[in-house]
């Protein structure tokens, strides 16, 4: 089964995705914030990472950071899922080392179909 890491500390927006997720066959771990993923990923190697970029006491840029510093996370696709949609804000998100960007609010009709082409592409590396 293909494992997501979903990393998002706000409540309302971890349902949504996982029951969106769930829905097309995926596994969907969750956390509420850079420390508790980082903890998590000891243990998964999921098939995908989605994070948020605004969360507290770490954000999204520098965890994607920490996170593409590990060896078995190197080649691991990191996605950020963002409401910063101003001009840069994507661009921001690869240059740390995101290997793509999905806006908020989520299009629950694309979401799915989004994490299958960022996992697919992965797999072609």
């Amino acid at each position: 089964m293909t494992t997501v890491l979903y990393i998002e500390d706000n409540f309302e927006n971890r349902i949504l995705v996982r029951r969106v997720l769930q829905a097309e066959g995926y596994e969907v771990a969750e956390a509420t914030s850079a420390s508790e993923a980082l903890n998590i990923l000891k243990d998964l190697k999921p098939d995908l990472i989605l994070t948020d970029i605004n969360m507290p006491e770490m954000d999204g840029y520098t965890l994607t950071a920490k996170i593409k510093e590990m060896p078995d996370f190197q080649h691991t696709p990191v996605v950020a899922m963002t409401a910063n949609v101003m001009r840069g804000d994507k661009e921001r998100s690869l240059k740390a080392g995101c290997d793509g960007y999905i806006q908020k609010p989520i299009d629950i009709d694309l979401l799915a179909g989004q994490v299958e082409r960022f996992i697919k592409k992965a797999g072609a590396k």
